[in-house]
């Protein structure tokens, strides 16, 4: 009887800490809206532009380190990406100047992308076998959401005891870190002739003239839209929308006296409950549609939303919004990257998911400058949640219609 390969490998646990560190980094900037805005004086809009090219340049980054990775190698891409990355933070530390900090966010975005889900789950894809695809990509995923338990909480910790520019500094020593990792990176080529040969261009081509996953395209856009929004402008919604913690209750018992520290914890327990979230994702999505699966968390995004901006904004209702949206955050990633290699195949499929994941990043760019723009000019965020209802909506929808089928080689 043949053994079944194992579901947790050296490339798995490399991977996910790979990501674990990227996201926890990139979790914690909507932390840092108020106190640079502050030190400055500037509008709320201008470093919410920054973060919000730093979301356009990680989606633009994805397809391009996706495919660096599938030609110079998966390790290559993983250190251009983290150099990147650490030196938009060391410029961005010096930025004084809200152009500064605009253009050096282009850098961050780019090193986001070299060692984020685009290049890691296609290795981890390449190693785990069909049985265990879904699970680990899943695992991997959520290893993101990990990061974002601590990512949030820790920039506020620090930014306690020092500068914002400190706080960036050392997460930019911390990004390095990652290149211990390498070693650990290493998963088998494409074993079948007829896939080795296909090239690049022939599968994009074929990629590009099946409906599917055009719509897989479109349908991702609303995902960015409103993990880039949360991200960036939920703390700083909730420091200054969110009523009351009041002495004595449960949350001024455990620490949590101001809505500052509400915020941050928000994006934390957004993390924490995605973990459960996205593994569930895998777990199911090994064994019934993706695409239906998908349709139902762009559904249930939905509704929550709704459901959040209609009531009056307490703690209770932030803590319960965080649950149930952190249930749903990155349970699309291993569905959405399954559903590529699943009908596209595995030898491209970094690029494949990295263009599908510049609509992600496209719907982070709008959602989080629209955040600071129409906060700007109206005083509050309604209007960008009720967009947000919007587009969950309509990628619920696009999703109906995607063949699940492998691509047939023409």
């Amino acid at each position: 009887m043949q053994k079944s390969a194992p579901l947790i490998t050296p490339v798995l646990i490399a991977g996910c800490t790979i990501i674990l560190i990227s996201f926890a980094i990139r979790a914690s900037f909507g932390v840092f809206q108020i106190p640079i805005a502050e030190e400055f004086n500037w509008p709320r809009a201008e470093f919410s532009l920054a973060i919000a090219i730093q979301n356009l340049a990680w989606g633009i980054g994805q397809p391009i380190f996706g495919a660096l990775a599938e030609k110079l190698g998966d390790h290559k891409a993983i250190i251009l990406g983290a150099l990147t990355y650490a030196a938009g933070l060391v410029l961005s530390s010096f930025a004084v100047t809200p152009e500064a900090h605009q253009i050096y966010e282009i850098l961050v975005g780019f090193g986001i992308a070299g060692t984020g889900f685009g290049v890691i789950l296609a290795v981890v894809g390449r190693a785990s076998s069909d049985a265990n695809r879904s699970m680990s990509l899943a695992i991997a995923t959520a290893a993101g959401s990990a990061g974002q338990v601590f990512g949030a909480p820790l920039a506020e910790f620090l930014l306690s005891v020092m500068t914002w520019q400190g706080v960036f500094l050392i997460f930019a020593a911390v990004i390095l870190c990652v290149l211990a990792m390498l070693p650990m990176m290493r998963a088998p080529e494409p074993v079948d002739r007829s896939v080795i040969e296909e090239s690049m261009g022939t599968i994009l081509r074929r990629a590009f003239r099946d409906p599917s996953y055009t719509l897989i395209f479109l349908g991702f856009f609303s995902c960015g839209y409103q993990l880039g929004f949360i991200t960036a402008h939920f703390p700083a919604f909730v420091t200054e929308m969110c009523g009351p913690i009041l002495p004595g209750g449960a949350l001024h018992k455990i620490g949590i006296t101001t809505t500052s520290a509400l915020g941050a914890v928000a994006i934390s327990v957004i993390g924490l409950a995605n973990i459960a979230g996205t593994l569930a994702a895998g777990w199911l999505g090994h064994r019934y549609s993706k695409k239906n699966l998908l349709a139902g968390i762009y559904l249930g995004r939905t509704l929550i939303a709704a459901a959040f901006i209609m009531t009056p904004i307490t703690p209770a209702t932030v803590l319960l919004l965080s649950v149930s949206m952190g249930a749903l955050w990155l349970a699309t990633v291993p569905l959405t990257s399954g559903l590529i290699a699943q009908i596209y195949g595995l030898r491209y499929m970094g690029t494949l998911y990295g263009i599908v994941f510049f609509s992600h990043q496209l719907g982070s760019f709008m959602g989080v400058w629209l955040g600071g723009k129409l906060y700007d000019l109206h005083g509050d965020y309604t209007l960008v949640w009720w967009i947000g209802v919007g587009v969950g909506a309509f990628s619920a929808i696009v999703h109906l219609p995607v063949r699940e089928q492998r691509l047939k080689v023409a």
